[in-house]
């Protein structure tokens, strides 16, 4: 239980400024400029011949300006998200990213001398380089993929006011769409969060009336959203394929999380292969909910009677009660985020949608944003993120440059903090319909994070491609609509507006193939959750130095040192097993008459 109380609220964000006309802002970017101009002092040192000494020198000074860099860029982007609008946030963010850019360049020879490197010359460095070991080791990773140094400048220029700017310019424009639904007899206005509490209702003419003016609106909007989406694409393609020489789109992001490309085919491939699994839930579904077939509108139906609300309080007791049910530390970590109102809950016009955590240095408590609004998803959301905040603080120890996890880790804790908190009401409610559907539920989120994630990421790899053929935006909404009937098959019925589903995507803007990151982590999860299960407190340690790595290390020596084999579709086909056991429990409750 929770020693304070709690209440739905913004956060507060004067750890970093006060506000856009704090003087600490100019004496940051005053601090950075200084900073800059010291390290530039030291390129002449930065020979075959370099000290590790002076390595280390620079090293420190670059993790020190990332550290002003990212409280500025923090604070721009968190007051853009509490707030899109905002006019103030959006011309600051983008002198952000002016100033994240000019600083990239002007400190771009020493990566590009670091990538340059005889291998037994970086080695000799790397034994005295500490706790940046690792992401020096990553950007070697990247020397073949490496331009000149005017071509990298000229390309950290371009993104400012290339992809970077369309990807604000599609939150901008997106984030403004009011949604409006007839409600009890009355048309009522909505933003896309707190339309989506509908489509996940029990009201089935108000799940398919919110899903309808949902893609309505995104369908009208789809010609000006899809040429967005073109232009990103054909930019990574222009940058990524062409000009450094990867082997395909998805491989850059590979390189990125530095998983193996042939790890990721393995991961999608079993994928695919389990969707049978999947199928085989919306037909039992369906027949929970006494019908013939699914529409695609009741995919996230609930099925159980029981329709709870927990007031912010009670959710905040809960999520804390599993985390110190699991360890006092992981509580104590939670607590901290709460207590220095590092956390955004409250339902807002112009606030961005869905939720994040976000972290900004290894000595602040990161900070989350949520949108609460009382429903059991909205509980274990708020779990979710917390779960990340943990994460964050666990690995505070390292420096700014190794803190933050790979993106195919990132979803660990979080997805591990919510099965905890699943798992506990499990135990304590014994309302059987709250049971049920907190079963149908945990299966409604594996089918969302791991099956809706994959076909995303291979709708990716299709649109990519088709665009490089010239597919209009009117072809890719076709192509969309073929994944959805790969995904399904014939166990649901599925409405054409759906084709316009994939312009509604976010990550799909911001950042080409993240999303089989969800699918890795939460099959990943479930088999180490399935080892907590049988091991108990032995498995602790293991798993809480996952999270206490961070960064530090490549993620496959992470997991190799916790036992966990990520290259065997046995591995990966173990997580759809748990989803399959899952599945007779559920089977074996009785159907409501």
């Amino acid at each position: 239980m929770a020693t304070k109380t709690y209440q739905v609220q913004a956060w507060n964000l004067d750890e970093l400024f006060s506000s856009f006309g704090d003087p600490q802002i100019e004496a940051t970017i005053e601090r950075v400029e200084t900073n800059v101009q010291a390290l530039e002092a030291l390129r002449p040192e930065l020979s075959s011949e370099t000290r590790g000494q002076t390595l280390r020198q620079f090293l420190d000074g670059y993790e020190g300006i990332s550290r002003q860099l990212s409280r500025l860029a923090a604070y721009a982007g968190l007051r853009f998200s509490a707030d899109t609008q905002d006019q103030r946030a959006q011309t600051f963010q983008a002198r952000m990213r002016q100033l994240m850019a000019e600083v990239d360049n002007r400190t771009l020879f020493f990566k590009l001398w670091w990538k340059a490197l005889a291998d037994e010359e970086a080695e000799r460095l790397l034994s005295e380089a500490g706790d940046y070991v690792y992401w020096l080791e990553a950007l070697r990773l990247q020397k073949p993929y490496t331009l000149t140094e005017p071509e990298e400048k000229i390309i950290n220029l371009k993104d400012v006011n290339g992809p970077h700017a369309l990807v604000t310019l599609y939150a901008s424009i997106t984030n403004r769409y009011v949604f409006r639904l007839d409600v009890d007899g009355e048309e009522r206005e909505f933003t896309r969060g707190q339309l989506s509490t509908y489509v996940m209702g029990p009201n089935p003419d108000l799940r398919a009336g919110a899903y309808q003016e949902m893609y309505r609106v995104y369908g009208d909007e789809a010609p000006v959203l899809g040429q967005i989406y073109q232009a990103i694409v054909r930019d990574w393609h222009s940058e990524q394929v062409q000009l450094r020489g990867f082997d395909n789109p998805i491989a850059v992001r590979n390189l990125a999380n530095h998983v193996p490309d042939e790890v990721v085919d393995t991961l999608l491939d079993v994928c695919q292969a389990n969707a049978p699994l999947f199928q085989r839930y919306f037909q039992l579904k369906a027949e929970w909910l006494g019908m013939d077939k699914l529409r695609r509108y009741d995919v996230y139906a609930p099925v159980a009677e029981a329709d709870v609300d927990y007031p912010y309080q009670e959710a905040i007791d809960r999520i804390l009660a599993s985390f110190e049910e699991f360890d006092p530390q992981v509580a104590a970590l939670a607590t901290r985020v709460l207590d220095e109102d590092h956390i955004d809950s409250q339902v807002r016009k112009g606030k961005r949608d869905g939720a994040f955590c976000a972290t900004v240095t290894p000595d602040l408590t990161p900070y989350v944003l949520a949108n609460y609004q009382g429903k059991a998803r909205d509980v274990a959301t708020i779990a979710h993120e917390l779960g990340h905040a943990v994460h964050s603080l666990l690995a505070s120890d390292h420096n700014a440059l190794t803190q933050s996890s790979s993106l195919p880790l990132a979803e660990t804790a979080s997805t591990f903090s919510e099965m905890l908190l699943v798992d506990r009401m499990l135990s304590q409610d014994p309302n059987p319909a709250v049971q049920r559907d907190l079963i149908l539920r945990q299966l409604d989120d594996n089918y969302a994070t791991i099956m809706r994630q994959a076909y995303f990421a291979m709708f990716e790899k299709t649109a990519h491609q088709a665009i490089r053929q010239g597919a209009s935006v009117d072809d890719l909404s076709g192509l969309y609509l073929e994944n959805l009937t790969g995904q399904f098959g014939d166990t649901l019925e599925l409405a054409d507006e759906f084709r316009y589903e994939w312009v509604s995507i976010p990550h799909f803007y911001n950042s080409p193939f993240y999303v089989y990151a969800y699918a890795f982590g939460q099959l990943l999860v479930l088999s180490l959750y399935q080892r907590y299960q049988q091991e108990g407190d032995s498995f602790k340690p293991a798993y809480l130095d996952i999270l206490r790595a961070g960064g530090s290390a490549a993620p496959m020596d992470i997991l190799d040192r916790a036992g966990v084999d990520v290259r065997r579709a046995s591995f990966w086909q173990g997580g759809f097993d748990v989803i399959a056991a899952t599945m007779r429990r559920l089977e074996a409750l009785q159907v409501p008459s």
